[in-house]
């Protein structure tokens, strides 16, 4: 048996698998977030091991055999969380999360800093770990002092489930300290920011033994033999693993809270300027590079609690075919945008309003702009020398086909829906688990699922969703100029 902890913003999804990949069961453990102060987002570590616990807890009621067999564990969390402990292990502060901006002026100096693109890859920006750090050390100086070592959020669970400080380089990747090409720490990228090497944890790849369970904990879950905790992955990483996206040209497009156009690469293939991620990836000698936009489903919750309707409410007031964008136009940038525009500031609208613009015609408006957004990152991906040629939907928003079909239409491409199943990142890590513990190759391991339907791009609205794009793009800049 092998089993995947999966570390969110919201819960810790625990998922346990056969060694023929059967999922045998799952549980999960609640979490909240704090925010004090506007922009803020923050985390108790503890909260994640009682939710870890809480979920462990769980799939012990359910299947306590099938847990006692277990013999890999693999990681995933949530990424650029600031975790940092004493010399001791002990917490310093809460941990600051990947969706807070309070350290944006930090991320903006330091991305003027041309080392830090030339060496990760990538723009830094407000989200990622070493500008927290910078803002740390400006604030919080007493806190900075006494810093033995920054962990993201799943590896300071892997501390927990293994008293190491390891972790693995596709989350790291996404820290700025990573030189992403050499798939090592910078030394370079350290010192400017203040940071030492032996403040960093050691690095394995995410395939790799990255620990072993301590033994009181194996004995609490009812495990009497060794049992090997993968390096793990980035959740966006470990999805991909549990969905197959492992080999170049393989992409999926995830429609959760925030919005990612994800594709694997046989190469190192980095394009800052376009506000495209390139990350190492789970698996040795391979990368990958997302388009992430900050809210998808995110946006139609807004709307869902504006209009007092639920999300499946308003998606069902459109039918199942696919309508021509009528003039409204809808801006998904409600907490700001990462690709392609890095803009913390920038902030959502609605364009082309009229006496008839109904409910509906809001909803479509918005299913609309996230899909625009999506194409942003597809020409984003493109123009760093990615091709892609159809896509995987995953995440919640992938239940509306009528969404599905707006995406295909605006992107050009086929989009495959999954075979019934749970593919996501705990899944991804329950894989990762067993490849390290047996050895396996991990391109036999981590397959795609069979597709269950493939939603086409509607021809007939393909000059009409063009059309709409273009006025869409050209929309960005006007409101930057408005909001000064």
């Amino acid at each position: 048996m092998y089993l995947g902890l999966d570390l969110g913003t919201s819960g810790v999804k625990a998922l346990l698998i056969d060694g023929d990949q059967r999922i045998i069961g799952s549980a999960n453990g609640g979490l909240d977030v704090s925010r004090p102060h506007a922009g803020w987002s923050e985390q108790n570590p503890a909260d994640w091991i009682r939710a870890c616990e809480d979920a462990i807890a769980g799939l012990k009621a359910a299947h306590p055999a099938e847990l006692a067999d277990v013999k890999g564990i693999g990681l995933s969390g949530q990424m650029h969380g600031a975790t940092l402990v004493d010399a001791a292990n002990k917490v310093l502060r809460p941990c600051i999360l990947w969706n807070d901006t309070r350290s944006f002026a930090e991320a903006a100096a330091l991305d003027a800093d041309p080392r830090f693109r030339a060496i990760t890859g990538n723009i830094v920006f407000p989200g990622f770990t070493a500008p927290k750090l910078v803002w740390v050390a400006k604030n919080e100086p007493e806190i900075f002092a006494k810093v033995a070592k920054v962990l993201l959020p799943k590896d300071y669970l892997r501390l927990w489930l293994t008293g190491e400080h390891i972790s693995e380089m596709s989350d790291s990747a996404g820290t700025s300290w990573l030189d992403t090409g050499k798939r090592a720490w910078s030394t370079a990228l350290l010192d400017a920011t203040g940071m030492r090497g032996e403040q960093m944890p050691s690095l394995v790849e995410g395939t790799e033994p990255g620990g072993e369970l301590r033994r009181e904990l194996a004995a609490a879950w009812g495990i009497s033999g060794p049992v090997t905790v993968a390096g793990g992955a980035g959740d966006n990483a470990a999805s991909a693993c549990g969905m197959g996206t492992v080999s170049a040209g393989a992409a999926f497009v995830s429609l959760g809270t925030s919005g990612v156009l994800f594709a694997a690469n046989a190469a190192y293939l980095p394009k800052p300027e376009s506000a495209v991620h390139a990350f190492c990836h789970a698996l040795p000698d391979t990368w990958h590079q997302m388009g992430v936009i900050l809210s998808a489903t995110d946006a139609l919750n807004w709307h869902s609690h504006v209009t007092g309707r639920s999300a499946a409410e308003l998606t069902a007031e459109l039918g199942e075919t696919l309508k021509a964008p009528s003039g409204v136009i809808f801006l998904p940038y409600l907490s700001g945008e990462r690709t392609p525009h890095n803009d913390a500031a920038i902030r959502g609208a609605f364009t082309g309003l009229a006496h008839n613009s109904d409910r509906p015609a809001l909803t479509q408006a918005v299913l609309e702009g996230v899909s625009f957004a999506i194409r942003d990152s597809l020409e984003a991906l493109r123009s760093a020398g990615t091709t892609i040629e159809r896509v995987t939907a995953i995440g919640g928003g992938s239940r509306s086909r009528y969404w599905l079909a707006s995406i295909a239409t605006a992107l050009g491409i086929p989009v495959d829906i999954p075979a019934d199943g749970d593919f996501g990142a705990a899944f991804g890590a329950a894989r990762l688990g067993l490849i390290a513990a047996t050895g396996a190759d991990p391109v036999s391991v981590c397959t795609a699922p069979a597709t269950a339907e493939t939603i086409q791009p509607v021809g007939a609205l393909t000059a009409a969703y063009d059309d709409a794009y273009q006025r869409y793009r050209a929309l960005y800049p006007a409101l930057k100029r408005l909001a000064g």
